[in-house]
């Protein structure tokens, strides 16, 4: 089920990129959840790469109930087990890139942990949205050679 806000701009838009939109407030959410355990683990004691990776799966979590409920309106694979599995592999392959991506600012640049997350962070929305929809959520193709 897509979530539609009122008004005929909305509308208008195509489908993809209202999936965008909606995919960015969902992950703002789990940004906030994500970014919220980094900052309190790390207050507490907790190395930053371990805060890091537990905030992110946490974050995981709540981009695939709030992306299923409210954003893809096209789920193709019909064992939702299998399409649970394939978010979490995008989501672990997201992981990875983000833990690398930590390193480099945190390591590489001398980034406070938090600071270094703001980057970070949008580079693997691109890289998850991008191909969680091309893999997991993507519209059924029209048949374009119909005679």
């Amino acid at each position: 089920m897509i979530f539609t806000l009122a008004g005929p701009i909305w509308r208008l838009l195509p489908e993809g990129f209202r999936e965008l939109i909606l995919y960015g407030l969902v992950s703002a959410a789990a940004l906030a959840v994500d970014w919220g355990l980094l900052v309190v683990l790390t207050w507490a004691g907790v190395d930053y790469l371990l805060a890091s990776g537990v905030g992110f799966c946490f974050g995981i979590g709540v981009a695939y109930v709030l992306s299923i409920r409210l954003v893809f309106a096209h789920r193709p694979i019909a064992d939702r087990w299998r399409e649970f599995t394939g978010f979490l592999g995008v989501g672990l392959a997201g992981l990875l890139l983000t833990q690398g991506l930590m390193i480099v600012g945190v390591e590489a640049f001398g980034m406070a942990p938090a600071s270094a997350k703001g980057p970070t962070a949008c580079l693997v929305f691109l890289f998850n949205f991008t191909v969680r929809r091309a893999l997991l959520f993507r519209a059924p193709r029209a048949d374009i050679a119909r005679s």
